[in-house]
């Protein structure tokens, strides 16, 4: 590839067509905003709210602290290896271990379709309520929706990483007003009747749990809502000149977001009692129809909220297939699933691969679970958790090789601090709902089993996957598709 005056130009790898930088700084912002708002905040601020009462902004402030000490490792090793593997490359190079590199790239892969999975059924009853003003639709309604609103983002994906951005872009200022519409409400109640600003500092919590156990199982909800700032990585090599923009941008997105989160629990908390956001599948929309009834807000809400959680599933399932598609490049997966489509220059077999997963997940749990959107979510949480537990101590283990050229340094103490705080809020200690350990369970059972079949597929093409120490997996292409 060369880069002169600011163009690109991309060229064959030795593989295949590879991967086109199109994203500069104001589309990186927006990829990384536009990931983390969305499905948990306009999904999940009511269960939040139900472990802690009228304190349910504390628990996104505990999550913005954690999900800011692991961006400070992310961005040492995403400005240090600027591939797009992201956190299984990171473990790869750390410890050399075949099944945990696969087992992290599958780990983080199902983080991201459990979060597309959560975005597809919220999305589904959003879109059932604005449509038909059903308030509680069955199951198989929803599950259907989810699955065709699915089948769209995977056509989306197909079509091109610069069609799928630009879609973020749109969807981005969506969801985005609709989290300012509600700070608005919550700014205009201020000043009226209908708020009660008192319930923010009210903390409650359920009659079997202390108040240290309510916030951190409160946390492991709020968590999902932070996560995100982690598939910006898997960007890398879509990205301009990733070691200079990353640090700043992802900073920049996540105070961003951390500031609109603490600003919509509050207006929520004030504006409707804990036990109806707690019990209403769109929590949001109470907050709207409470703080502004004289205005039909209320009407186009489930739309705004429809296209905010769209943006979601579309960044995750873009992210879970470049992810498969990075690791295919390395051979620690099946090159099957790094094939670029000729003329679209998208990973094609990675898409379908992700979605069909998609698929099953939210038949599963849909039908097994009557609260499957928060189980989903916490999965989400939970699985990441995990990831940045081993990507905190990898910053540390890497800190042994250096490359030859400038690269962002966190602060020693910082990644220590986060991989103590990651570990301890994937523990059951945290009151964290066991079905999501159920669901990850299944999902790293399966990841398993496919790494045993990897390897079976890899003996009979006669591949070979690197070891960490060769100068290979330094040389992945850069290059993508053009659209």
């Amino acid at each position: 590839m060369a880069e002169s005056g600011g163009t690109t130009t991309t060229a064959q790898g030795p593989d295949g067509p590879s991967l086109k930088r199109v994203m500069g700084p104001g589309l990186l912002l927006l990829f990384i905003v536009g990931d983390i708002l969305g499905t948990g905040v306009y999904a999940l601020t009511g269960d939040v709210a139900a472990e802690v009462g009228g304190a349910a902004w504390l628990p996104f402030v505990v999550a913005f602290a954690v999900a800011l000490v692991t961006a400070f490792s992310y961005l040492e090793l995403v400005t240090k290896y600027p591939h797009a593997a992201g956190a299984a490359l990171y473990t790869h190079r750390a410890f050399g271990i075949h099944v945990l590199t696969f087992m992290v790239c599958f780990t983080v892969m199902s983080s991201g379709i459990t979060s597309a999975s959560t975005a597809s059924r919220a999305f589904a009853a959003n879109a059932i309520v604005g449509f038909t003003s059903v308030e509680e639709p069955s199951t198989s309604t929803i599950v259907w929706v989810a699955l065709g609103f699915m089948a769209l983002v995977a056509l989306v994906n197909l079509r091109g990483v610069s069609e799928s951005v630009k879609a973020n872009v749109v969807l981005t200022c969506i969801e985005l007003s609709g989290l300012l519409l509600v700070i608005l409400v919550g700014i205009w109640a201020f000043f009226g009747t209908t708020a009660d600003f008192s319930r923010v500092v009210a903390f409650e919590t359920p009659d079997d749990k202390s108040a240290f156990l309510a916030v951190t199982a409160a946390t492991t909800l709020a968590f999902f809502a932070m996560v995100g700032f982690e598939d910006a990585v898997n960007m890398a090599e879509e990205t301009k000149e990733p070691t200079r923009i990353f640090p700043r941008i992802m900073f920049t997105g996540l105070t961003i977001t951390g500031l609109i989160y603490v600003l919509v629990a509050i207006s929520a908390v004030a504006l409707v009692p804990v036990g109806e956001l707690a019990a209403s599948e769109t929590p949001l929309l109470e907050v709207v129809r409470a703080g502004a009834p004289g205005l039909p807000v209320d009407q186009i809400f489930p739309f705004i909220s429809m296209f905010a959680v769209a943006n979601s599933a579309l960044i995750n399932m873009l992210m879970a297939s470049r992810l498969l598609y990075g690791m295919a490049r390395q051979r620690v997966l099946p090159p099957i699933l790094g094939k670029v489509h000729e003329r679209r220059r998208t990973p094609w077999t990675a898409i379908l691969f992700t979605t069909a997963l998609a698929f099953g997940l939210i038949v599963y749990v849909s039908f097994a679970d009557s609260e499957a959107t928060a189980v989903l979510g916490g999965t989400t949480a939970l699985l990441l958790l995990g990831v940045f537990t081993i990507v905190n101590i990898a910053v540390l283990v890497l800190r042994r090789r250096t490359v030859d050229h400038a690269h962002f340094r966190a602060p020693t103490a910082v990644p220590v601090i986060g991989a103590m705080a990651c570990a301890y809020f994937v523990g059951p200690w945290t009151g964290r709902d066991p079905a999501q350990y159920g669901v990850a369970g299944v999902l790293l059972v399966l990841g398993l089993v496919l790494w045993g079949i990897t390897m079976l597929i890899n003996r009979a093409l006669g591949v070979r996957t690197p070891r960490p120490d060769e100068e290979d997996l330094d040389q992945i292409s850069t290059r993508g598709p053009v659209n």
